[in-house]
């Protein structure tokens, strides 16, 4: 515990020179500065940036939360991918509502989105499915995900198993494969400052369209 505790007080944030942002400056949209965001993350080493939490809650309102990829970000909306069998999958069945988070330190930025979830098409989570590597097509045809493990050994056959498949099926679909978009209702950035006055834009979206307020640190 020592040990911790030590660690813990040892560590320090934003070692590093932190961008500017001015929010004056900042689209009539959250899209484009998400977008421009992006990739100043990617591009000043931001490993995994297309990393993001994703909150949900179940039917008695009790909260949830795992880290997913992002596999979009368009005029729809905020896009990921998981089986409708799962447990985000059941919770978003139950409470089509949820919250996003991408944290990027390397700049000192933070992104939240929240909002209201809605399932695409058969078509485009198929595509969704076959966009991506074969290792993760074996993982959505082994499905069962979040249900109880009894063993290694049981996950290292059925993982076997998806993994011969995808290669002698490139084209064989998970049907409980489903491409989840977040429409948005609320989107803030965070710029990280070293004195601590850290600025907070957020988007709100109303019936004539988004409105930009700052919000304190």
């Amino acid at each position: 515990m020592t040990s911790f505790h030590e660690t813990l007080r040892s560590l320090r944030v934003w070692d590093t020179e932190l961008p500017a942002f001015d929010p004056e400056s900042a689209p009539a949209a959250p899209l484009p500065l998400f977008h421009d965001w992006f990739v100043a993350a990617g591009e000043a080493g931001q490993v995994e940036p297309h990393t993001m939490s994703l909150a949900t809650v179940d039917g008695d309102g009790r909260p949830d939360v795992r880290t997913v990829m992002l596999h979009d970000a368009d005029e729809r909306g905020w896009h990921f991918a998981s089986h409708a069998t799962s447990a985000k999958g059941r919770q978003l069945a139950v409470v089509p509502h949820a919250a996003l988070g991408f944290y990027w330190p390397v700049q000192g930025r933070q992104v939240r989105v929240r909002g209201q979830v809605v399932s695409g098409t058969p078509e485009e989570a198929y595509a969704d499915l076959h966009a991506r590597s074969t290792g993760a097509l074996a993982a959505a045809l082994v499905g069962r995900q979040s249900e109880v493990l009894d063993s290694l050994d049981e996950l290292a056959t059925a993982s076997e198993a998806a993994w011969q498949r995808a290669q002698a099926e490139p084209d064989a679909d998970a049907e409980t494969w489903t491409l989840y978009v977040l429409d948005p209702r609320e989107v803030e950035f965070f710029q990280g400052d070293e004195r601590r006055r850290h600025l907070r834009l957020r988007y709100r979206r109303s019936e004539g369209g988004w409105e930009r307020e700052l919000l304190w640190p």
